[in-house]
C-alpha cells in the first residue's frame, strides 16, 4: 500500500514551482517543473476501512506526512496521523462484554459461608460438633455488630447432636451454646428448616423470633430424649454420673420446648419418650413453627373466604349465645 503511493507522488510533482513542498524541489533534467492539477492516483480500498480511508485522505491533502516518516519511532506505522487511535477491543474486553459473562467477578470469590453472611444468612448444614458451634456463634456475633436492627437468617438443615444413624457425635452443651447466644442477641432471628431439625436443632427453630419461624413443605421436625456417649470401659460411678448429666439435659430441653413451642412441659415430657416426628403441618400445630413456605400459598391464602362468608353462603346463621 505504501509503494502504491509514493510512486504517483513522486512522478506527480516536479518541484520548479515556488509552491511546490521543500521535500521535493529537485528538476528533473531537461524538464520543466510543472504542478500536475490532477489528484494523486490512489489504489482501490474498502470505502468502510476507516484506517484506509483516513490514510486515503491524508496522501491526497498532506503527502509530506506520509513521506517523511520519522526513523526511529515506536509509533507503529501510520497510526499517529489519528488523533485517538482506537483499536479492536482486546480478548478479555470482548469476553466481559458478552451478556452470560456480564457479571462475572473480577477476583476469585470467597468461599460460600462468606457469601451467605453478606446476605445475614446463617447456615447450620452438619451435626452439632464444638466447630460447627465455634462457627455458628461467631456468626451471629458478628451480625450483630455490623447492624443490630437488620433481622438475622438462621437456616437449619441439622440433626442435633447425633448422626442419622443416631450415634452421639457431640455433647448437648453444644446446641445450648447457639441458644443462648440467640437469646442474647438484639436482632430479629428468623429461622428456617430446610430438611431436618432433629433434637437440639428443633430447639434452635423453635426458639426463632415469634412469628418469624418457618419451615419448607418438606422438611421434618424430631425432638427426641438427649443420649449418653459411649461408656466405653468406664467405672460404674462415672456412668451413674454421666447417666444424671444426661437426665439434667433432658429435663433443660423439655422446659426450653416448652416455653416456645407454648406447651406444657407434661406434654411436651410426654411425646419425648420416644422419637417424636413431624410434619410440617404437625410441627405447626405442635408450635415449633409458625408458618410453612411453600410458593402460592399468600396468594391462595388471600383468595379463601372468611368464616362469616362462608356461613353466610351456607345458609347458616349464627346467634349469641343465651
Amino acid at each position: 500500500m505504501v509503494t502504491g503511493l509514493r510512486v504517483p507522488m513522486a512522478s506527480s510533482f516536479l518541484c520548479s514551482s515556488p509552491s511546490l513542498p521543500v521535500f521535493n524541489r529537485r528538476c528533473l533534467s531537461k524538464t520543466v517543473c510543472v504542478l500536475n492539477s490532477a489528484k494523486i492516483p490512489m489504489p482501490p480500498i474498502n470505502p468502510n476501512d476507516p484506517f484506509l480511508s483516513k490514510l486515503a485522505s491524508v496522501a491526497a491533502t498532506s503527502p509530506e506526512i506520509l513521506v517523511n516518516r520519522p526513523s526511529n519511532s515506536d509509533t507503529p506505522p501510520y497510526l499517529d496521523i489519528f488523533d485517538s487511535p482506537k483499536l479492536m477491543a482486546t480478548p478479555a474486553q470482548v469476553e466481559r462484554s458478552v451478556s452470560y459473562n456480564e457479571h462475572r467477578p473480577r477476583r476469585p470469590p470467597p468461599d460460600l459461608p462468606s457469601l451467605l453472611l453478606h446476605g445475614r444468612i446463617v447456615y447450620i448444614g452438619m451435626p452439632l460438633v464444638p466447630a460447627v458451634t465455634e462457627l455458628v456463634i461467631a456468626e451471629l456475633m458478628y451480625l450483630q455488630w455490623m447492624d443490630p436492627k437488620e433481622p438475622i437468617f438462621l437456616y437449619i438443615n441439622s440433626t442435633g447432636t447425633t448422626r442419622d444413624d443416631g450415634e452421639t457425635v457431640g455433647m448437648e452443651t453444644e446446641g445450648f451454646a447457639i441458644y443462648d447466644a440467640m437469646m442474647q442477641l438484639k436482632n430479629e432471628i428468623h429461622t428456617v428448616a430446610v430438611g431436618a431439625a432433629i433434637g437440639q436443632a428443633c430447639l434452635l427453630l423453635a426458639a426463632g423470633s415469634k412469628g418469624k419461624r418457618f419451615m419448607m413443605p418438606h422438611s421434618k421436625a424430631m425432638i427426641q430424649q438427649p443420649r449418653a456417649p459411649s461408656s466405653g470401659l468406664m467405672p460404674a460411678s462415672d456412668v451413674f454420673i454421666r447417666a444424671k448429666e444426661v437426665i439434667i439435659n433432658r429435663d433443660t430441653l423439655v422446659k426450653l420446648l416448652a416455653k416456645h413451642t407454648g406447651n406444657s412441659i407434661e406434654t411436651v415430657a410426654d411425646v419425648m419418650k420416644r422419637p417424636f416426628y413431624m410434619d410440617a403441618t404437625r410441627a405447626k400445630e405442635f408450635g415449633v413453627i409458625d408458618k410453612i413456605l411453600w410458593r402460592g400459598q399468600e396468594q391462595i391464602m388471600s383468595d379463601v373466604a372468611a368464616p362469616e362468608e362462608w356461613d353466610k353462603n351456607a345458609g347458616i346463621k349464627a346467634f349469641d349465645a343465651i
